[in-house]
């Protein structure tokens, strides 16, 4: 017996199995995708393309957003406090906290101090596309 709530419906794979006769197929399942695991360089190309359309261009910023960043970058370095930094990086938004160490103008990068495993970092200035100060208690 069919409870009310399935009574109206046409698509025989939206109702549970147990509502259903004997004589409707159950399918095949998962076995009609096999054939897209038996070429390994196809299949791992195209989990390739279903990573890389979420990728972003890297973010352009305005004069004003550049002028805030130099100078956040600027007041951490002298007064040797944390940041939290965002930075573009292969088409993803990474994020570290970082001490900063120096700042290279020559060749455009930061070089800091990781704040979780002392590691260095170094980072291209163009990438850096955010920057919070982190309070220390």
């Amino acid at each position: 017996m069919i409870p009310d709530k399935y009574k109206n419906e046409t698509d025989y794979r939206k109702i549970p199995r147990e509502y259903l006769t004997q004589s409707i197929p159950k399918g095949r399942g998962m076995v009609k995708w096999a054939p897209f695991a038996t070429l390994p360089e196809q299949f791992t190309r195209i989990q390739q393309y279903i990573i890389d359309q979420n990728k972003i261009d890297r973010p352009i910023l305005s004069d004003d957003q550049l002028n805030n960043l130099n100078f956040q970058l600027h007041q951490s370095l002298h007064n040797n406090t944390p940041i939290h930094i965002e930075y573009y990086c292969d088409g993803w938004l990474e994020h570290k906290s970082i001490y900063i160490k120096k700042i290279d103008m020559l060749q455009m990068t930061l070089i800091g101090e990781s704040k979780t495993d002392s590691q260095i970092v170094q980072l291209s200035l163009v990438d850096i596309t955010n920057i919070q100060q982190i309070t220390t208690n």
